[in-house]
């Protein structure tokens, strides 16, 4: 190739220094008005009457119970997602049958269905005119306007998370290395915790950490079954929306602030699992093609033993 072919190609793929320079500082504005300047606001004005208000905000019963309760929502939503997205995406991944496609379909149901829908069908489920609100009254069962429901509309948000980060990086590993282990002799447990976890850990925590974060971000759904019991079924997205309706700015945005730090230390893990992923993507693709995984060994010595 000539040397006036190769600056013609580099003229057609690189721009002009101008553009660069441009297009970098829509970019910085962009995030400074719509990220940067939004946080620097809730801090300012959860701080505008000093630290004794921010803090007393903060020790109210209603407070601290809404706090409790988001926290016991991720709890038990994100575990249940994490045993169900590692499942569907087993299943899709490694395997063909029949009605694939439509599982796959139903995974994807919460993020084209809006999460006030997906509230309002709890209440048409569960509530007292619902299908099944007369026997859960005879029995004294409560789930809409309680926790039950409140965490039922949590885990329908927020379950395709785990499943859809998993899905596409299982079906690029391929099933090589869990059919060598299973010649290897490993059973089928052994074959997914030596082999199919190790490979998808990554995947696996940031897929937990989006689901952590839309679990205790959740407002649209939470909204309409929790009934806006104060101290007992509002959650901090909740509790915040009232304090501000009253007027209590002060309290609204201090339960924001803490909220916002959730969210920052989230995007803190996030941001280590995705390089750390990177890495042992890159990795992978590194090695020559006769080298076998270093995986498969154990797997051989476990079913060994």
């Amino acid at each position: 190739m000539s040397a006036n072919t190769v600056r013609t190609a580099q003229r057609g793929t690189t721009e002009a220094p101008w553009v660069r320079y441009t297009l970098t500082g829509v970019a910085l504005v962009f995030m400074f008005l719509f990220l940067v300047l939004p946080l620097a606001a809730v801090a300012t004005e959860a701080l505008r009457k000093g630290w004794e208000a921010y803090w007393e905000a903060l020790q109210e019963p209603d407070a601290w119970s809404a706090i409790r309760l988001t926290f016991l929502t991720a709890m038990v939503a994100v575990p249940l997602n994490l045993v169900f997205g590692v499942a569907a995406a087993w299943c899709i991944a490694k395997y063909e049958f029949r009605g694939k496609s439509f599982l796959t379909t139903l995974i994807d149901l919460p993020f084209s269905v809006s999460p006030v829908v997906a509230g309002l069908i709890y209440v048409l489920v569960f509530g007292a005119q619902g299908w099944f609100g007369p026997w859960l009254a005879e029995h004294d069962i409560r789930i809409v306007f309680a926790v039950p429901g409140i965490i039922l509309a949590t885990i329908f948000v927020t379950f395709p998370f785990i499943a859809r980060e998993l899905i596409p990086l299982m079906q690029a590993q391929g099933n090589d290395e869990e059919q060598a282990a299973q010649v290897l002799g490993a059973t089928g447990w052994q074959t997914f915790w030596f082999v199919t976890l190790p490979n998808i850990k990554w995947g696996l925590i940031y897929g937990v950490i989006l689901c952590n974060a839309r679990a205790m971000g959740e407002f649209g759904a939470v909204s309409v079954v929790s009934g806006h019991i104060r101290g007992q079924t509002n959650t901090m997205p909740l509790h915040v929306e009232v304090l501000y309706n009253e007027y209590q700015s002060v309290a609204a945005f201090a339960v924001a602030s803490l909220l916002a730090l959730l969210a920052l230390v989230t995007l803190a893990i996030k941001s280590v699992a995705e390089w750390r992923m990177e890495r042992e993507l890159k990795a992978l693709a590194e090695l020559p093609p006769e080298r076998p995984s270093p995986l498969l060994p154990t797997a051989a010595n476990s079913a060994a033993h």
